[in-house]
């Protein structure tokens, strides 16, 4: 499936719809076979011992698979996640950017399976593996009313 939506109108899509996360987390690139979102990593982010906190290593890898089936499907703000995994493998390096590399795996007309490998910035090995499933609304017809 063709990319209908780059990191540019990504980027712009999340700053108008989804403004909670525009600030800290951006779109770098969309790819054919991938896409990378990096979260800027602030103190809100951290839990107690310098690390970054679970939750905030789900949102991105939440975010940039939204984002990558976004960039497939058009600006579909209700998809939502039906089903969520993660594994967390390695504590993030302390001070440092989060990087998420998506990839899609099936993609269909009502549901998405995609994952996402977060890596510290820099950082060769995963801290975390996520997979999710997404549920596309169905397309309305054009002169439906709804």
């Amino acid at each position: 499936m063709e990319i209908v939506m780059d990191a540019q109108a990504l980027n712009a899509f999340l700053a108008a719809d989804f403004p909670q996360v525009a600030g800290s987390i951006s779109v770098q690139s969309v790819a054919q076979d991938r896409l990378v979102a990096r979260l800027r990593v602030e103190d809100q982010h951290l839990r107690p011992g310098g690390t970054v906190g679970g939750p905030t290593i789900f949102a991105l890898a939440d975010v940039a698979i939204y984002c990558a089936i976004l960039s497939r499907i058009g600006p579909v703000a209700l998809a939502v996640t039906t089903n969520a995994s993660i594994d967390f493998m390695r504590k993030p390096a302390a001070g440092g950017e989060l990087l998420a590399e998506c990839r899609i795996l099936k993609l269909g007309r009502s549901l998405a399976v995609a994952e996402a490998l977060i890596f510290s910035d820099g950082g060769a090995d995963p801290v975390a593996r996520c997979s999710m499933t997404y549920s596309i609304p169905p397309k309305r017809p054009e002169n439906s009313g709804l």
